[in-house]
């Protein structure tokens, strides 16, 4: 089975730069997108095969999350806990007969770090979520995680050590989650690959100097680390300030 997860920054901009044409080439069979920045009946995707599942931010312009999908899901699962993710459209959750399929657009901590507790807290209660969805069977966890995790996942990691995204607390918990049953797939297939990322600043020349970050993801459960075949980035997809991540796993 073929994942692929993009922070679109926007489906309505990114379909104007190429994504019907990424999406259609992918031929995915799960397709999540994050940041999709739309309310219901703002965007219409003719998408054939596919059912659409979309989780709405209340405010307008922000957030948002969505799957396109060849598979019927068992049942389908909006956020986690009673908070204002819930507001946020951050999560959305397919259950199948042996998996689960999980997508996340994790809060951002902002540049001040103003939004670091809240962030803390949310990497707790989604923590203990995955696990419980665990404990029943294996999940398949992607999307912007908004934390670089290692020295190795970011160009610059000296100077932006603290700064949103690479504090010690954001990494830590990324850590934690890792060592309670679940494999970074890409660190799982590449470990020593460097300047491989997923996200660049708008700054000039950034992105044509790769001097980027990796905080987009799949995360699966330990035991489906061996059924892994792929696991990839496609930075040469410009539609956002992120680029497409891909997942290849044999279930």
């Amino acid at each position: 089975m073929k994942f692929i997860s993009w922070n679109v920054n926007g489906i309505r901009a990114c379909l104007g730069k190429g994504f019907l044409d990424f999406f259609k080439s992918m031929d995915a069979d799960f397709f999540c997108i994050q940041e999709t920045k739309c309310q219901a009946g703002q965007v219409e995707l003719a998408l054939e095969g596919y059912e659409q599942y979309w989780n709405y931010a209340q405010k307008k312009g922000y957030s948002g999350t969505a799957i396109f999908t060849k598979h019927t899901p068992l049942a389908v699962h909006y956020g986690v806990g009673e908070d204002e993710s819930q507001d946020e459209g951050r999560i959305i959750t397919l259950e199948y007969d042996n998996f689960y399929v999980v997508n996340v657009y994790t809060p951002n901590a902002q540049r001040d770090l103003a939004r670091l507790p809240l962030r803390l807290e949310w990497e707790e209660r989604l923590a203990l979520y995955l696990k419980e969805l665990d404990a029943k069977k294996p999940i398949i966890y992607g999307g912007d995680l908004n934390v670089a995790h290692a020295e190795i996942d970011l160009k610059n990691a000296k100077s932006n050590v603290g700064n949103s995204g690479f504090t010690y607390e954001e990494r830590a918990k990324m850590s934690e989650l890792l060592a309670s049953g679940f494999v970074d797939s890409f660190r799982y297939k590449h470990p020593e690959v460097t300047d491989h990322y997923t996200w660049w600043s708008y700054m000039n020349k950034v992105r044509e100097r790769n001097i980027g970050w990796r905080i987009d993801y799949f995360i699966v459960s330990a035991r489906l680390k061996d059924q892994i075949e792929v696991a990839t980035m496609h930075p040469h997809i410009m539609g956002s300030d992120h680029c497409p991540i891909e997942l290849q796993l044999t279930i």
